[in-house]
């Protein structure tokens, strides 16, 4: 598949697959969602434990990289299912980011 680099198409390409394969059949509690999401954190978690090895799926990338996309693609399908508007979000949020102090001002250690 060629690269998208639009990233509202990128969310609606995320939702036709997920729906194609099944996964909006029917509703899916948003609990299951966030932990399904979370899982795929600990797995990109995992493989940084293990050394970051070459995927098993996508072998031109390594582990945390296909994890990672994961992540991407469950937030994205979630985003497009629930109508949000993810890059919005994203823009406004760093524009509110470069506000803030150095390291949040000590909140975060």
């Amino acid at each position: 598949m060629e690269p998208i680099t639009d990233i509202r198409r990128i969310q609606k390409l995320c939702f036709e697959i997920a729906s194609e394969k099944g996964w909006h059949e029917k509703e899916n509690p948003f609990g299951q969602i966030i932990s399904n999401i979370h899982s795929e954190i600990s797995e990109a978690w995992e493989w940084y434990r293990c050394g970051n090895a070459q995927s098993n799926h996508i072998p031109q990338f390594s582990g945390i990289e296909e994890e990672f996309a994961d992540v991407i693609i469950r937030i994205l399908d979630t985003a497009e299912e629930m109508q949000l508007d993810v890059l919005g979000a994203m823009s406004a949020k760093m524009e509110y980011n470069k506000t803030r102090p150095h390291r949040h001002g000590g909140k975060l250690a």
